[in-house]
């Protein structure tokens, strides 16, 4: 009998050559798996099919949050080299960030990144993170904008290159605040998104700015003792009215990504969506009932992390663990850059 809560559960084996590394030139080419929850059928088409797998009148929930270039690299005074990770803006020029290697930064200092460019780093907090003062509060992040690198994972074994501006992003994002993307949306062009509209699919937007919480690793064996970590998010009224007609008339909600699923969950009180903005710290695992989405569209995920364990929770434990292991077999791409699957 599988334990649920233990984190071994979510261990899975997967070549390191299964890991994309680089995009498809062309988005919408990726590889989508769909998964039936009701047959337990799983097929294989292309990510461009799923205009035809969708109705008039349903209704497609997006999170058009924006990737910063996040990385930057310090020196200290002496010379030594330090990356920084920006990960929520706190207020004026004051960022949350992670240091590393933080043994370097044993006390609070100056930290220079350009001519143009200094902060003063704080000692950590319990958590290990640091909060980071830039001068210059009124130009500071033009100059960010300019030498910061996209924070391109780790499983990614390479430096980031300029087109990473552009691919590590969806084609809709707009609110800038994420430090990783939304992946699931990569594969949207905006030739799909004209072709989902013209066909009446319903298109409406969430935020969630992705932090910490979204990649953190678990470091508890029970799962349901991991804590995650807040993440600001945001369901504007518009949306909460579109999703609250359609889940009164019977229509589907189909979130794309885990952010737009968790969002949703945050929000969802006695029946309806609320709007507003808060901070939310939801983690959805098996035992946890999705309450708005009737379908998902997300990627391939890593072994042992929270977005597998709310694709569990979502399409079933032995389902999705099925669907892992056929992925696998038939050589689907894996993880940021990879290809999709589409449960319905």
């Amino acid at each position: 009998m599988v334990d649920l809560l233990d984190l071994n559960s979510y261990d899975y084996y997967l070549p390191q050559e299964l890991i994309a590394q680089y995009p498809l030139k062309d988005r919408s080419s990726s590889r989508l798996m769909h998964i039936d929850r009701k047959t337990g059928t799983i097929s294989h088409l292309y990510f461009r099919d799923l205009v035809d797998l969708l109705a008039p009148g349903e209704v497609l929930v997006i999170n058009n949050s924006k990737v910063i270039p996040a990385r930057l690299f310090g020196y200290k005074d002496n010379g030594t080299k330090i990356e920084i990770l920006l990960l929520n803006h706190l207020d004026g020029s004051k960022w949350k960030c992670m240091v590393h290697p933080g043994k370097r930064l044993k006390r609070e200092q100056v930290l220079r990144f350009s001519p143009q460019l200094e902060g003063w780093v704080s000692l950590p907090d319990e958590d290990g993170l640091r909060v980071i003062e830039f001068n210059n509060p009124d130009t500071y992040w033009n100059e960010i904008e300019r030498i910061g690198h996209i924070p391109l994972p780790p499983y990614i074994k390479r430096e980031d290159k300029a087109e990473d501006r552009q691919t590590y992003q969806t084609v809709y994002a707009e609110e800038a605040g994420s430090v990783a993307a939304p992946t699931a949306g990569f594969h949207f062009t905006e030739e799909m998104l004209s072709q989902l509209k013209e066909k009446g699919i319903k298109i409406v937007n969430i935020i969630l700015h992705i932090g910490m919480g979204t990649f953190v690793p678990i470091k508890t064996q029970r799962i349901d003792q991991h804590k995650m970590h807040s993440e600001f998010c945001t369901i504007p009224e518009e949306t909460a009215n579109v999703i609250n007609k359609a889940k009164l008339e019977g229509r589907r909600v189909i979130a794309v990504g885990s952010t737009s699923i968790r969002t949703l969950e945050s929000f969802w009180n006695n029946g309806t969506l609320m709007s507003g903005s808060k901070w939310t710290d939801i983690f959805i695992y098996p035992g946890k009932n999705i309450q708005v989405a009737d379908a998902l569209i997300t990627n391939f995920h890593l072994p042992k992390s929270t977005l597998l364990m709310m694709v569990s929770a979502f399409a079933g434990y032995e389902l999705t663990r099925k669907a892992y292991e056929i992925a696998v077999q038939e050589h689907y791409r894996f993880f940021s850059y990879g290809d999709a699957m589409y449960i319905s």
